[in-house]
């Protein structure tokens, strides 16, 4: 069948299925499914995220599809393995090729997208996909690194690692490792966690500065240091969360991971202790919550959520965390979440983008006022996708 009959097909079948479950009672069904349905129905085809007007491939629509096989392994329904495949189909061409993808702009950005890949050639057994799979662990064997070996974030920003950017590569290079038999892939997922985990750790606070800067050559970078100023809550989400997906795959003989765990433990304890007592959830700079301007935000919520809620559930943490979990997941629903007359449900306080340096018209400083003055939007596929993926852990956690 022409694959682009077959796309057609599909999404029209997508579509059927979000009108069939829409008439059902929002309430019945659990969080995560009602934010997956809801994201299906604002684009019924994944490319559309971000209100994209043609396919690209991007860590946030990466960060979607994720979940929604996520979605799909935790609820056995294949309408979500299905909406996966179109967006990997609409980037993938018939030799593997990722579509719109700069490989020598050497973005850290470029592997998240790669992660629903393994699925779906495990599935499928096609060879596009571990055609792609091989591109994005080309591009980690030839990324910049700094002295030590850690991986700049973009070629462009020189000398710097950032907390994102080990969600965004180390958890591929794991799976790639176990999967496709490449066990120095281990070594390498421990190296970049526990390296920027030296880099950017405040004893004071227990909580990680979101970038460091080798070269002390950035205006954000403490010269003696190199650490940027200010601890932005979604970075160290994506901290916690690469911590948690690195330890799926990594073997237990791998050397270093215990001292992961530990940094896992000692994460747990600083993010709880900066909870907002109120509502459970957490700022958008994380140790400011009675600063002026500062604001509670969904994406930094939901990846603490998974974070603490995926580490009870392996038990790499204690039960005493399940109460503030809960709190913060009950906070986040509360919150962050508004149902619309469709019966899709919006999720709100999203900051929609935070960066250190580069060329943007206003430059990234890292500052408090920074962090408090980007765009905050809806349904921003961060908080989507973080949503998603923090709701599936809850009710893992709470099944129990």
């Amino acid at each position: 069948m022409n694959r682009n009959l077959f796309k057609a097909i599909i999404a029209c079948g997508i579509v059927c299925f979000i009108a069939c479950t829409t008439t059902k009672k929002a309430e019945t069904e659990k969080w995560s499914e009602r934010m997956a349905r809801s994201e299906m129905k604002r684009f019924p085809e994944p490319w559309m995220i971000e209100k994209a007007k043609k396919p690209r491939w991007g860590y946030t629509h990466g960060l979607v599809v994720k979940s929604m096989l996520e979605e799909w392994k935790h609820t056995g329904d294949s309408t979500y393995y299905e909406y996966a495949k179109i967006y990997a189909d609409s980037l993938i061409d018939t030799d593997g090729r990722i579509k719109t993808m700069k490989y020598l702009s050497f973005n850290i950005d470029n592997v998240n997208g790669g992660k629903i890949l393994f699925d779906l050639y495990a599935k499928t057994g096609d060879e596009r996909y571990k055609t792609a799979m091989d591109t994005l662990r080309k591009q980690m064997a030839e990324q910049p690194r700094t002295s030590e070996g850690g991986f700049w974030h973009k070629l462009k920003y020189t000398h710097q690692m950032w907390l994102d950017g080990i969600f965004m590569a180390s958890p591929y290079l794991v799976q790639y490792g176990v999967t496709f038999q490449e066990p120095a892939l281990f070594d390498e997922a421990v190296k970049q966690i526990l390296l920027i985990a030296r880099k950017t750790y405040d004893p004071v606070t227990g909580l990680y500065y979101h970038g460091w800067d080798e070269s002390r050559e950035q205006k954000w970078a403490d010269p003696e240091t190199g650490c940027s100023p200010n601890f932005w809550s979604r970075s160290i989400g994506w901290y916690g969360a690469a911590i948690v997906d690195v330890l799926d795959y990594l073997p237990q003989e791998t050397a270093g991971r215990d001292s992961v765990i530990q940094i896992l433990q000692g994460l747990a304890e600083a993010i709880v202790k900066y909870q907002d007592p109120q509502s459970g959830t957490w700022y958008q700079v994380t140790d400011q919550g009675a600063r002026k301007g500062n604001y509670l935000e969904s994406s930094a919520t939901a990846l603490f959520v998974y974070t603490l809620a995926k580490a009870i559930n392996k038990g790499y943490i204690g039960n005493e965390y399940i109460e503030p979990v809960r709190k913060a997941f009950n906070g986040m629903t509360g919150n962050f979440t508004r149902l619309e007359e469709d019966g899709s449900y919006t999720i709100t306080n999203c900051c929609a983008v935070a960066g250190l340096g580069g060329d943007s018209k206003r430059y990234r400083n890292g500052s408090f006022e920074y962090y408090i003055s980007e765009p905050i939007i809806e349904n921003d596929p961060k908080s989507v996708g973080a949503f998603i993926l923090a709701a599936i852990e809850f009710e893992k956690m709470i099944e129990k």
